[in-house]
């Protein structure tokens, strides 16, 4: 016999024999025992990008999976009110499904959200959440875990390669957070199998991320789920580098597919959903959480890689200028490939 949902506190488990007759035992056989308050619960991610159009439910879809998690961070992943990320399409679009979690969301920004001068639309609904709006990269501390919010819209804020304001803040941020696990989140991937196509822009970032140990990076951009084997910024896989997840499946209508990258483990361009990562001291899970109606799921478990080695900061600093030595890059083009299927949802 099994019991669930008993409360904390004190309980007891009596059996009493009794005959044909109706005989009952005077004595019953009894065990009590007690039920403690739980530990608190590791920290619990949900993360998902490329979200909400007034043309679409499936964001409200999306939006519903958070609902379970009531002391979850959200991470939109930018691009969260389409089509220009203006006021009117935060407020109509945006708002009423994960707005509803604006309180406990992170956000970064997507090029969508450029779209209106300055993203004020994003940086008017989120506020402070977001950061400083002429920077839009900030981090925060989630249990054990350093978060690093990067801008991958480059040209907006100053730069992304080797010595541009960001990057310099990067590293000062990762060398002042030598965290056992860190975790690192911007709109446009480095890698992608996606036909938005990559950000190559990104691959200080990535470089600083590596030299400091980093375990993980979110992108959105790419309307499709995509998860890497851990690899480094020039894509060679290593036991050593950063695993990456694409999670564009946020409620905008899902693309096609490019040629599938080096180091891609698991690709689904046909299913809305959000990631969840259970973030513990020294390791990660993470599940992706399909909407109901779509079953395609992932999942899994690996531990971190400790904590910055010694001379992490001159390692990084002279790996990002020997890896992008080049001119200002250009912001990238948008084109957005064919939708592989509506996104209205039944």
């Amino acid at each position: 016999m099994t019991y669930s949902s008993l409360a904390p506190g004190s309980h007891t488990f009596q059996v009493k024999a009794a005959d044909p007759a109706g005989n009952v035992d005077s004595t019953p056989a009894s065990a009590t025992w007690t039920i403690s308050n739980p530990a608190p619960t590791d920290p619990v991610m949900l993360a998902s990008g490329d979200i909400a159009a007034c043309t679409s439910d499936a964001d409200e879809a999306t939006a519903k999976l958070l609902t379970p998690y009531p002391g979850a961070t959200i991470v939109p992943l930018g691009d969260n009110a389409y089509e220009n990320g203006t006021v009117d399409e935060y407020t109509n679009c945006y708002g009423p499904n994960w707005g509803a979690y604006k309180a406990s969301s992170r956000p970064t920004a997507g090029n969508h959200d450029y779209m209106t001068t300055g993203a004020a639309g994003y940086y008017g609904f989120f506020g402070s959440l977001a950061g400083d709006s002429s920077k839009g990269y900030y981090s925060y501390d989630l249990g054990s875990w350093h978060v690093v919010v990067l801008n991958s819209n480059c040209v907006q804020v100053g730069g992304c390669w080797a010595g541009s304001p960001q990057e310099t803040w990067l590293r000062s941020d990762l060398a002042a957070h030598p965290s056992s696990c860190k975790l690192a989140y911007w709109h446009e991937p480095l890698f992608t199998s996606g036909g938005v196509g990559a950000n190559g822009g990104m691959k200080s970032f990535w470089q600083d991320l590596y030299d400091y140990r980093a375990d993980l990076v979110l992108n959105g951009h790419a309307h499709m789920y995509e998860r890497f084997a851990q690899q480094d910024a020039k894509a060679v896989a290593t036991a050593a580098g950063i695993r990456e997840f694409v999670v564009g499946t946020g409620g905008k209508g899902l693309y096609g597919l490019g040629a599938t990258a080096a180091n891609s483990q698991v690709l689904n361009n046909t299913t809305f959903g959000v990631l969840k990562l259970v973030l513990h001291p020294s390791s990660y899970d993470w599940t992706f959480i399909p909407i109901p109606g779509q079953t395609f799921t992932d999942s899994g478990t690996d531990a971190c890689h400790g904590g910055a080695p010694t001379g992490a900061a001159k390692q990084a600093a002279t790996d990002a200028q020997a890896l992008q030595k080049q001119p200002v890059p250009v912001a990238p083009v948008e084109h957005e490939p064919l939708e592989t299927q509506p996104a209205q949802q039944p």
